[in-house]
C-alpha cells in the first residue's frame, strides 16, 4: 500500500535526524535559549515550500511567542508559485527582504532550504552575518554534491542541521512513471524547528528565564491569555 510506504519513508527520515543530528539540535537549542534569556527574537526564513516550516512555529498553540516568521509574498507560493521558484534563484533579493525586519545582533536567524543552493537563502544568511547575526541553516546533505563555484547555505551559516531529505525530496515510486511522489522536506524541517525550539525553551526555563508560549485560542481562556502575549510583542514582530 502506498500509504504504508510513505509512512515508512517519513519515519525513516525522522529517525535519521534523531540518530545523526541530536548534537546539532542541542547546539541550536542552546542558541535559542540564549536569545530567550536576552529577550531577543528568533527569526525563521524560507522560500517556496520551505516557508511552511517557518509558519508552523509562528503564532500557534504550543509555539514560542518570540518567534518571527519572515514572510515575503514574492517568495511564497500564493503570489505566483512558478514566479517564486524563479525569484529564489535571483541574486540581490535577500538584502531587500532582510532590511524590512528589525533584526539585531541579539537575535537568531534560521534559514530553511533543503537544497541549500538557491541565491536568496544563501544570501540571506550572508547578509545576516554581515550584521553580526547568528544563523542556523536547515539543509539536506544529499545536495552537497551539487556544489559549483558559488557558496551553499551550509557553508555560510554558523551551524547547519541536516534534514536528511533525499535528493529530489519525493520518496515513493509509482508503477507506470519514473517520477517519484510524496515529498518529505516539510515534515523533516518542521520536526527540526519544533525540536530545537522546544529544547531551547526547556533550557531557558532551567536557567530561570521567563518563556512565553501560546495556548490554543480554542480552549477556555486561551484567547485572553494569548492577547496579553501579543500585546507584549506587537511592536517587535512584524506579522503579528
Amino acid at each position: 500500500m502506498i500509504t504504508e510506504k510513505y509512512f515508512e519513508g517519513v519515519i525513516s527520515v525522522l529517525e535519521r535526524i534523531k540518530n545523526t543530528q541530536s548534537d546539532k539540535i542541542k547546539a541550536a537549542a542552546a542558541m535559542v535559549a540564549e536569545v530567550i534569556e536576552n529577550n531577543g527574537i528568533i527569526y525563521a526564513f524560507g522560500c517556496g515550500h520551505s516557508h511552511l516550516a517557518t509558519l508552523d512555529c509562528f503564532y500557534r498553540s504550543g509555539g514560542l511567542a518570540n518567534v518571527s516568521a519572515m514572510l515575503d509574498t514574492d517568495l511564497m507560493l500564493h503570489n505566483g508559485a512558478a514566479k517564486s521558484s524563479r525569484m529564489e534563484k535571483m541574486s540581490g533579493i535577500a538584502e531587500c527582504v532582510l532590511e524590512r525586519y528589525c533584526i539585531t545582533g541579539n537575535d537568531l536567524l534560521f534559514v530553511i532550504s533543503t537544497s541549500g543552493k538557491n541565491a536568496v537563502p544563501v544570501e540571506m544568511a550572508e547578509a545576516a552575518a554581515k550584521r553580526g547575526i547568528r544563523t542556523v541553516g536547515i539543509v539536506s546533505s544529499e545536495y552537497f554534491g551539487d556544489k559549483d563555484k558559488t557558496p551553499m547555505l551550509f557553508e555560510v551559516c554558523d551551524l547547519f542541521i541536516d534534514n536528511c531529505v533525499p535528493h529530489g525530496d519525493a520518496i515513493i515510486r509509482l508503477d507506470g512513471t519514473d517520477t517519484k511522489i510524496g515529498s518529505v522536506s516539510t515534515a523533516a524541517s518542521t520536526f527540526i524547528m519544533q525540536s530545537v525550539l522546544a529544547e531551547g525553551a526547556q533550557k531557558a526555563l532551567e536557567n530561570g528565564a521567563e518563556v512565553s508560549i501560546y495556548k490554543s485560542g480554542n480552549v477556555r481562556g486561551g484567547s485572553e491569555y494569548n492577547k496579553k502575549i501579543v500585546n507584549r510583542y506587537l511592536q517587535r514582530i512584524k506579522h503579528l
